[in-house]
């Protein structure tokens, strides 16, 4: 068995991957921002772990029986390019690292401390005790979160907030969610958005992209949202209206936003604007790269469930989560 894994994400954890696989194994890894390298290494490989396989990737790799993403997203691997009955596999473990981030990023907003965070940099206690004037602030025990999407993500984000003793909501597209078993106040379509961002003091967005969640949260959406009230999106940008969200971030129209997701991404390097709007000159919104599930145990539990797909596969056994097979 030969595997080629092409995803750096899996680089730190290349000891504890190779021990877990079968014995026999060979292994490559070639420098992934290296095109003919990679290219050149799937010659001979049953294996491919990568999120992305082009077509002139498929057509130098005539032995492949298995495409691994070492994530959710398979949207890269040109499943028609491959040769038939090759499956195409993903892995998930990173609802618990977004969850962390998705109930930080709650507090973080919803408590000031970004605010009083850089008023203290400059000598300022910003707290009621210190300046009167300054607004009292209130715990997630006394939140109503709107769940805009509640697969395993924010099925795992919801626990940890009803820890804290908030109150939750959710919408769905097919609208299956079992209020009653998850303990929610309510569940529903997104024929219930409005009713769901009129009465929600935190909106945590996870739906996935598609043609029918694309501004799902336009400038009507966020109109309905409470004055005070915090976004966190997790799922991607455009399932918010960048300009409405803007608008209502910079006019102060809505409390703040927690970002994780974006509208554009650097098309190549690290460097890149993530909007085409000055988030960044808002003192409202946390900022990150697209990185609230990127935790070393979200890829320790994706290497071990693609060892284990690996060892199936030579066992002759079907793998594991696989998501499409080649006709």
């Amino acid at each position: 068995m030969r595997v080629v894994v092409a995803d750096a994400n899996l680089a730190p954890l290349r000891a504890e991957f190779e021990a877990a696989l079968p014995a026999g194994t060979a292994v490559v890894w070639p420098d992934v921002r290296d095109t003919g390298a990679v290219t050149a290494a799937l010659a001979d490989a049953d294996v491919l772990v990568s999120g992305q396989c082009t077509a002139a990737m498929a057509a130098a790799a005539p032995r492949l029986r298995l495409v691994h993403a070492a994530g959710a997203g398979t949207e890269k691997i040109d499943t028609a390019a491959l040769a038939p009955g090759t499956r195409v596999a993903n892995t998930f473990h990173h609802e618990n690292s977004m969850a962390e981030y998705a109930i930080s990023a709650a507090i973080l907003l919803r408590r000031g401390f970004l605010r009083q965070h850089t008023a203290l940099r400059e000598g300022l206690w910003d707290s009621p005790v210190y300046s009167p004037d300054a607004p009292w602030v209130d715990s997630l025990a006394s939140a109503t979160v709107g769940f805009v999407g509640f697969g395993h993500i924010g099925a795992r984000c919801w626990e940890l907030f009803r820890a804290l003793g908030a109150r939750g909501v959710a919408v769905t597209r097919r609208g299956d969610v079992d209020a009653a078993e998850q303990r929610l106040e309510w569940s529903g379509t997104v024929d219930d958005l409005g009713t769901l961002l009129e009465t929600s003091d935190v909106v945590v967005v996870s739906a996935p992209l598609s043609e029918a969640t694309t501004g799902l949260i336009g400038a009507a959406e966020v109109a309905r949202m409470r004055p005070g009230s915090v976004l966190i999106n997790v799922g991607r940008g455009p399932v918010v209206d960048e300009d409405a969200l803007y608008r209502a971030l910079r006019d102060r129209a809505i409390g703040g936003a927690a970002l994780d997701v974006w509208y554009r991404y650097p098309a190549s390097g690290r460097h890149g604007a993530p909007g085409n709007h000055p988030f960044e000159e808002l003192d409202n919104v946390l900022m990150t790269p697209h990185s609230s599930g990127l935790t070393r145990e979200t890829f320790a539990r994706r290497a071990a469930d693609i060892a284990a797909n690996i060892g199936r596969l030579a066992a002759g056994e079907e793998p594991h989560n696989v998501v499409a097979v080649a006709r």
